[in-house]
């Protein structure tokens, strides 16, 4: 729709109901030109999934499940030159005129894809710096067709029995492509290839109840474990010693790439400032909640002085007594499993919005060797095969910590934080939002999401949770969201500083233990997580800023007429597009 006709709707207070459908909005200003973009689109993607098997088991194209992807030097040149002719080819073969300005939004998204993915290969060699790239290929690229297809059981362990015959090929190519990666980046390498063989060994038949003795995986298998102890060896004894690059990618490479991941209108300078304002701010909020909370964990003491200092410690000696109440390590699963029901009847009972139905989320363990980057993640189903499972995965600590780190590990994924953390991942994060993006009908949107929209609206809705009555007022509960809303916003501060200046893994460590209230353990985490990536620590603060800020907008222009649950459906039913989008297509002035 056009920006004129949502407004008179808005006031009509119609708008919700045009929103919430998703299909609708498309289809009205729909243009015969629209439909030629749709193909030229699913012809790239069509070429893209033949070339790069992997990528099509992403989306959920399973025609290529049964082969691995050419990663040669030849190949990736040849991958590169398609983006390039194909960016060529768009403005020449769609006119963006004649389309319907919803189109018009997947035709600059589709742009801005290109772009940024050629910018990226030409500032980036990833396939030369980083051995992580390549355990996706060597393990996640067979977890995920046995995980998440929804082709018969059988007709995927055949698919991956020969997909497995290809690792030895992708190990060789991986040694002739690793230069000079840096040593963090290989150290985790190394740490997944244990993983990985493991996986092979073991885990791959638990997850297909296969009989190691008589599954046609069993000699792919033996192949992928040889091939992987040689890429073992590797990374220990040849490429370890040479791991010398540099993780930090400098302040003008990272406000380019900023620019490109955000594509919110927003610089490095200018997030990095709005953070650390927020920062203070969410501090001070923490402090009055710690400061209620005082007399009942420290009943025999008298309040701290009123003062930077004071406050601060004030505030870390409540978290530290009520981070005490945590689960054991074995049990971290069970006990996520244990908050979801909970939230998911709260949302009900709310009306937050509608869940999915049915509901496809499955929760795990973390396999082994995906493990080394984040405690959880959120594995949604994709976009050409919606109908298979999501997997929220959680990571118990390693086994290879002591009782030190790995109580730390447990005082900071306390139950307080386990419900946030839940409530981020999967309802009504990260799991409902992916969902309604699958219901969306542009191909474009599905496939190329924005990762600042999705942490955004994650982010978002755990504050709101709370806002609305989850907890019942626990203050243990609302002290814990704030201290998680105050990593995000560390999370930008962070990325900026590891990235743009010398900021060393000391004074890091003293950002993220007195200043976000971090556990030693989580601050240790964090640090290795900003070497391993840049830019996408700051997706959750700026994400989370343009939900806070346009929900603020349309509550006061739609005064008492406002509905929370209609919001929320107004806001993910365009799809999973970068945020600067929505007050456009929410008809806020």
């Amino acid at each position: 729709m056009h920006r004129a006709y949502f407004l008179a709707l808005l006031a009509l207070g119609e708008v919700w109901i045009m929103l919430a459908s998703g299909t609708e909005t498309v289809g009205k200003d729909a243009q015969p030109e629209d439909a030629k973009l749709a193909a030229f689109f699913q012809a790239y993607l069509e070429e893209e999934c033949r070339q790069r098997p992997y990528y099509a088991t992403l989306l959920g194209d399973h025609r290529y499940d049964d082969r691995l992807d050419d990663l040669s030097p030849a190949a990736r040149a040849a991958h590169r030159q398609r983006l390039q002719q194909t960016l060529a080819n768009l403005p020449k073969q769609i006119s963006y005129a004649q389309l319907s300005r919803s189109a018009q939004i997947d035709y600059e998204i589709l742009e801005h894809h290109f772009k940024k993915q050629l910018w990226l290969d030409e500032q980036f060699r990833v396939y030369e710096e980083d051995p992580r790239l390549w355990m996706e290929y060597l393990s996640d690229s067979v977890f995920l067709v046995l995980a998440q297809s929804t082709l018969p059981k059988e007709q995927n362990v055949r698919n991956v029995a020969k997909r497995i015959g290809f690792i030895p090929r992708m190990v060789q190519v991986a040694k002739e492509s690793l230069k000079h990666p840096p040593r963090v980046h290989t150290e985790v390498a190394i740490k997944q290839v244990k993983g990985a063989i493991a996986f092979y060994e073991k885990g791959i038949y638990e997850l297909t109840g296969e009989n190691p003795q008589l599954s046609e995986l069993r000699e792919p298998c033996q192949v992928a474990r040889r091939a992987l102890n040689d890429y073992l060896q590797f990374l220990e004894k040849e490429l370890l010693p040479r791991s010398t690059g540099n993780w930090r990618i400098g302040k003008e490479r990272f406000a380019r790439k900023l620019e490109w991941e955000l594509d919110a209108g927003l610089t490095a300078d200018e997030v990095v400032r709005e953070a650390e304002a927020e920062a203070d701010r969410v501090e001070r909020d923490m402090y009055v909640i710690a400061r209620q909370l005082w007399c009942k964990t420290f009943p025999d003491l008298p309040l701290p002085p009123d003062d930077g200092p004071g406050r601060r410690a004030t505030i870390r000696a409540v978290l530290e007594v009520l981070s005490r109440d945590h689960g054991q390590a074995q049990e971290l699963l069970n006990d996520t499993k244990a908050t979801v029901e909970r939230i998911r009847r709260f949302i009900r009972d709310k009306k937050i919005l509608p869940l999915p139905e049915p509901d496809r989320c499955q929760i795990i363990e973390m396999p082994e060797f995906q493990r080394g980057f984040s405690v959880a993640y959120l594995n949604p189903a994709p976009p050409l095969d919606p109908k298979a499972s999501s997997y929220y995965a959680v990571s118990p600590p390693p086994s290879e910590w002591d009782d030190r780190r790995v109580n730390s590990f447990l005082q900071e994924y306390n139950r307080a934080m386990l419900q946030i953390l839940t409530i981020h991942e999967a309802y009504p994060g990260h799991y409902v939002q992916l969902e309604y993006t699958n219901r969306h009908p542009s191909l474009i949107r599905k496939v190329l999401y924005s990762g600042v929209f999705a942490e955004g609206w994650a982010v978002y809705t755990e504050q709101m949770m709370l806002d609305q009555g989850y907890g019942d007022g626990d203050l243990s509960l609302r002290l814990h969201q704030l201290k998680w809303y105050l990593r995000a916003v560390m999370n930008a501060i962070l990325d900026h500083k590891m990235h743009c200046t010398a900021f060393s893994d000391e004074e890091a460590l003293r950002l993220l233990v007195d200043r976000a209230y971090q556990t030693e353990g989580e601050a240790i985490g964090k640090i290795q997580r900003a070497k391993l990536s840049s830019c996408q620590l700051s997706t959750y603060f700026v994400g989370r800023t343009a939900f806070y800020r346009l929900r603020q907008k349309v509550s006061r222009q739609q005064g008492e007429a406002f509905q929370l649950s209609r919001f929320h459906e107004a806001v993910l039913s365009h799809g999973t597009l970068p945020v600067k989008y929505l007050p456009e297509l929410l008809g806020v002035k």
